[in-house]
């Protein structure tokens, strides 16, 4: 399964938000994440409006980790937020003539409940965990 863009830079922001105390501007997540802009604040705003960041306005403001964001999250309610939940293959659209006796579908809905169930393990604290926390932690400088 592979995650859409705005998933993989809301995957980002949260992990960057959280390996730094204080504010990020959306100019400065974009340069450290090395995405476009425009991306970045589009996924703010969705993470923002979810609960995971908090944004500030102003000229001293900018975005920063929920208060309990870290704990609070999973990377599978992330995933779900902008992945949605729609299945893996569509067998409507055009419609399937093997979809009567197809075991396809189900083999794929589960694997995919599978995955989604991994990630509900890893809460956004996990992520700042060692053996990546040194990394994550240098997003944060």
């Amino acid at each position: 399964m592979k995650l859409n863009r705005a998933t993989d830079i809301a995957l980002r922001v949260a992990m960057a938000t959280a390996a730094r105390d204080g504010l990020w501007t959306v100019d400065e997540l974009a340069d450290r994440l090395a995405v476009p802009r425009n991306h970045v604040a589009k996924v703010v705003q969705r993470l923002q409006h979810l609960g995971v960041l908090v944004t500030t306005r102003g000229r001293a403001g900018g975005v920063a980790l929920a208060a309990d964001a870290r704990t609070a999250f999973t990377v599978g309610q992330i995933v779900r937020a902008f992945e949605g939940e729609d299945e893996v293959v569509s067998c409507d659209e055009p419609p399937c003539p093997l979809r009567s006796g197809c075991r396809l579908r189900s083999a794929l809905r589960r694997a995919q409940q599978a995955f989604l169930a991994s990630l509900d393990e890893v809460r956004l604290d996990d992520l700042l965990a060692a053996p990546t926390g040194p990394l994550l932690l240098s997003l944060g400088s």
